[in-house]
């Protein structure tokens, strides 16, 4: 789907990039936010930073995306009562 290699897909696992599902069997199960995470990551390396920049890049988009999240469930709280 993005045209990536299984070691390359393992490199990112490894450095904490990527978390895919597993069945029980082992096998990687890739979702729709795990293909637009590795789209990101292309993007970023594209762009020209390394595996630890995009890790600094990708946690902090995470956290942004998680307080957004957060503000947006007491916002809609407040508007409901």
């Amino acid at each position: 789907m993005v045209g990536l290699g299984v070691q390359t897909l393992r490199v990112y696992e490894a450095r904490g990039l990527l978390a895919p599902e597993r069945t029980p069997g082992g096998t990687r199960r890739y979702s729709a936010g795990d293909v637009e995470r590795l789209r990101r990551i292309a993007a970023l390396l594209d762009a020209g930073l390394n595996l630890a920049g995009i890790g600094m890049v990708l946690a902090l988009q995470d956290e942004n995306a998680r307080l957004r999240r957060e503000r947006a469930d007491r916002v809609e709280g407040r508007g409901g009562r």
